[in-house]
């Protein structure tokens, strides 16, 4: 006996819900440059610059106690972090991990340097048998150019995929997934901004990810409708976009389901190390299902698109529509 999470055959129609989600995605999309205006994001040492230590004592230490001794020797703003590891707590061998960061002091490296040889020493002499797991510095020059370096890198994957679907399908099927796909990494970014939690290069990749993962989700759904526009000629196209998302919702839950799983695992048991990342990631494949059924194919219905699929117009940008990818 199989699994069915979906029935065989659904005859939902998606696009009765159409200004609801239009105006929900509307609404977060507005609440997310409210936020990004006023809360801002929470940005890491990679975006800001300055140091990150990472240590472990064989005994529990008061996070209090760090901050006391630190602020005696650092001018700058430090913060102080204790990391969880469940997976360490289920096995019976918990750790005491704790997470400091030191704000960048100047554009000297060598001033920096020197800071971290003296809270490193101030650590050692305090607490008996700490061991320092990590230690990442970034300085301010860097940190400009990582920003601009993330913000390309989204900026040139989103326009990769505008042109890929456009090559496959035609500039309708292109603008409406890369809506979907910019509709996805804002509201990302504005969950972010709410939640302060902190925002660096790990998230950026997430966010990458996440583009990756929407647009399978869409493309799925795209190619469905382009088959069933050949088979259906006489067909609405609003009727025709509702049978292929019906068709291909099994599909996409099971597939953002069983991702969901693996994410929450991670999560969960993963520590705090991790957990921003994972915490992007799960969010992704929620509102990337979400666009690609909600979002990307209403784009598409207002559109509009060719309907005889036999005959080829190159100004449509369909003619590498038949190559297998």
């Amino acid at each position: 006996m199989r699994l069915k999470m979906v029935p065989k055959e659904t005859k939902v129609d998606f696009f009765s819900f159409s200004k609801i989600s239009i105006g929900l995605s509307s609404a977060l999309v507005i609440g997310t440059i409210i936020a990004f205006f006023t809360m801002g994001l929470n940005f890491g040492i990679d975006f800001r610059g300055g140091t990150m230590l990472m240590v472990e004592t064989p005994d529990v230490i008061e996070v209090s106690e760090y901050r006391s001794l630190l602020d005696h020797v650092v001018d700058g703003d430090v913060t102080v972090t204790e990391l969880s590891d469940p997976a360490a707590a289920i096995t019976g061998e918990p750790n005491h991990i704790i997470m400091v960061r030191i704000e960048q002091i100047g554009d000297d490296a060598a001033v920096q340097n020197d800071l971290i040889k003296i809270v490193k020493s101030t650590l050692s002499d305090a607490f008996e048998g700490i061991v320092f797991l990590q230690t990442d510095s970034v300085g301010a020059k860097v940190s400009g150019e990582l920003v601009q370096a993330g913000v390309l890198a989204i900026v040139l994957a989103v326009g990769a995929v505008l042109f890929y679907i456009w090559l496959r399908f035609e500039w309708q099927f292109s603008v409406g997934a890369v809506v979907a796909l910019v509709h996805d990494v804002f509201i990302t970014i504005g969950i972010f901004c709410v939640t302060q939690i902190e925002f660096n290069l790990t998230i950026i990749a997430a966010i990458l990810t996440i583009v990756g993962y929407s647009l399978n989700d869409t493309v799925v759904v795209f190619d469905r409708v382009r088959e069933n526009l050949r088979r259906y000629k006489t067909m609405e196209l609003k009727d025709v976009l509702n049978l292929s998302i019906n068709e291909t919702l099994s599909r996409t839950i099971m597939t953002s389901v069983t991702t969901l799983i693996a994410l929450l695992t991670l999560y969960f048991l993963g520590g705090d190390v991790i957990r921003g990342f994972t915490f992007a990631m799960i969010w992704g494949v929620i509102i990337g299902t979400y666009s690609s059924i909600f979002v990307a194919s209403v784009i598409l219905l207002r559109l509009g698109v060719k309907r005889d699929w036999d005959k080829t117009d190159n100004a449509a940008g369909t003619q590498f529509a038949d190559v297998d990818a």
